[in-house]
């Protein structure tokens, strides 16, 4: 299956989505202002890192220097990539921890790192791969065979509760061939095999199995890069890996990320010189930064959705839920509060997705409908509590789907407030409708693995928007192992496609917009540097001028 980059755009702020909002100028205008209050004082010290690199010499990777970088969500996990899930330390893990194939973060194509090779099949069921000769983890401990069992072992294994395992259903069993060959035996033939072992990251079982909880707040791992410290609220610093030896060298001597959720502070720290890169750029600062920054939006999977508890009524009945997704007048939503980096979803995937598919039902602005459904429904006159996260562009987005829903005679409540706290709500069953940020591409972009993220049986469609056991369900997943089992990707395609007109239709969890991702850097200051279609910044193959 092909697996194409999305096309990096330059953002435009149409004039029209500017004019109309003072708060967003203001805010743009203090960003500004404070950066160039702060520029003096950060050039006067020569920085916050300016001699953190002099150790490192001249290692295979390259020169000596240091990356800053501006991030936007807090350490809000760990970093055992078997569990983790927050934005900032997966993304950190790129650079940490190797598979024995991954994907290269801005293609999203498959690659081997720490196996010399893509792996080869033995036969329908079997795999093997060869470990690359010389690989070490970051305490000088060589990656044998016996790790990358150990890695696969404790993912599959129901007592961790693992988030990676719902991506490797067809896997039965890992064993060493010898020091340096791994053997996979599958349940069933799985065509996506290669590229889909990416989601396991490769640990060292003895580190690892001495102290699981120090080695998930300071990882040690294969990769071009290791964590040296990590403040949850502050910052993560990274030191070059010079025993690296594999395909992806770090190509400067240290990495210092800036934990800035404060998106104004963010900003700053780009335009007064203190960092060279900046993830998540409010879309309302955008057009503020050119000429100042290089500032590209990414066309990406990640989405805004709406989840509704199925378990509670009126929700467990479509109608209620199509009402509620026709009502948005989503090209506002995109024009007024994303500043045009957004994209109305037509399919669960976006349509620069190589196996895009327009859903058979597509939810456009249509008052009149969703009033009509409601009505067929018995639930005129609903009153709705949304629950959202505090995220900055969701933020923005949760008054306008107020505005929407009253509109349609929906009393609407707003519960605005942190991830964690809202999620331990809709975990306790404590919630209606939700409207969050999620993009699982970070783990993989293939249909399979993007379906069954939500709708596979995991945590979402167990325990948040408590779906399981339906006969709709069950059909997604029946399509889904249908499509996994196939050798013919035409007909793969045609039942991903089913699911997702499946998915549309019943809308229990379904995206409202699909995001374009704006990431700001310094080109004068980083060399091959790529913005990303996924959360989170790359930089592996960038080197600090």
């Amino acid at each position: 299956m092909s697996q194409e980059s999305p096309a990096a755009q330059e953002s435009a702020v149409p004039r029209t989505a500017a004019a109309v909002d003072r708060r967003g100028f203001l805010r743009l205008v203090g960003a500004l202002g404070a950066a160039t209050a702060i520029a003096g004082s950060v050039a006067a010290c020569g920085g916050p890192s300016s001699t953190a690199a002099g150790s490192a010499g001249g290692a295979a990777g390259g020169s000596d220097g240091t990356i800053e970088a501006g991030i936007s969500y807090a350490l809000s996990t760990g970093f055992d990539p078997m569990t983790s899930s927050g934005a900032t330390p997966v993304a950190a893990n790129l650079h940490v921890f190797e598979g024995l194939v991954d994907l290269d973060p801005a293609t999203r194509q498959p690659y081997a790192a720490l196996a010399t090779a893509m792996p080869q099949q033995v036969d329908d069921t079997t795999w093997r791969a060869q470990l690359r000769s010389g690989a070490t983890f970051h305490d000088g401990s060589p990656v044998t065979a016996e790790d990358v069992v150990f890695s696969f072992a404790r993912v599959l294994d129901p007592a961790n509760s693992s988030l990676i395992v719902q991506f490797l259903p067809f896997l039965d069993k890992v064993t060493a061939v010898d020091a340096n060959t791994v053997e996979f035996g599958l349940k069933y033939a799985f065509p996506l095999f290669a590229s889909r072992i990416s989601v396991v990251k490769v640990v060292p079982k003895k580190i690892v199995e001495a102290d699981q909880k120090a080695f998930d707040a300071k990882p040690t791992g294969s990769g071009p890069y290791k964590v040296v410290e990590a403040t949850r609220q502050d910052k993560i610093a990274f030191q070059r890996h010079d025993a690296y030896n594999g395909p992806r060298p770090a190509k400067a001597a240290a990495m210092v990320w800036r934990l800035t959720s404060d998106p104004t502070a963010r900003v700053s720290s780009l335009v007064s010189g203190r960092v060279q890169a900046i993830e998540d750029v409010p879309y309302v600062d955008v057009a503020g930064l050119k000429g100042k920054a290089v500032t590209r939006s990414v066309e990406s999977f990640g989405n805004l959705f709406l989840m509704f508890n199925f378990a509670r009524k009126p929700f467990d009945d479509k109608r209620v839920r199509q009402a509620l997704h026709y009502a948005l007048d989503v090209e506002k939503i995109v024009a007024t509060a994303m500043y045009g980096n957004g994209i109305p979803s037509t399919s669960y995937l976006q349509p620069s997705h190589p196996d895009y598919h327009k859903a058979a039902t597509v939810y456009g602005h249509d008052p009149e409908k969703a009033r009509a459904l409601l009505a067929e429904a018995g639930a005129g006159g609903l009153a709705v509590t949304l629950l959202t996260t505090n995220t900055g562009w969701v933020n923005d987005i949760a008054p306008l789907i107020k505005e929407s829903w009253d509109a349609v005679g929906v009393r609407t409540t707003l519960d605005i407030g942190d991830s964690s706290g809202q999620y331990k709500k809709v975990d306790a069953g404590d919630f209606g409708v939700m409207a969050a940020p999620g993009d699982p591409s970070v783990f993989g972009n293939d249909v399979d693995l993007l379906l069954r993220w939500f709708y596979g049986a995991g945590v979402w469609s167990t325990k948040r928007f408590r779906w399981a056991g339906s006969p709709e369900d069950q059909q997604v997943r029946d399509l889904l192992d249908r499509a996994a089992r196939s050798a013919d990707p035409a007909a793969r395609s045609a039942l991903w496609n089913q699911a997702i007109d499946l998915v549309a239709e019943q809308a229990v969890l379904y995206p409202v917009v699909h995001r374009k991702l704006p990431t700001a850097w310094n080109d004068q200051k980083l060399a091959g540097f790529t913005p990303l279609p996924t959360t989170g910044l790359s930089f592996l193959g960038v080197s600090a001028a």
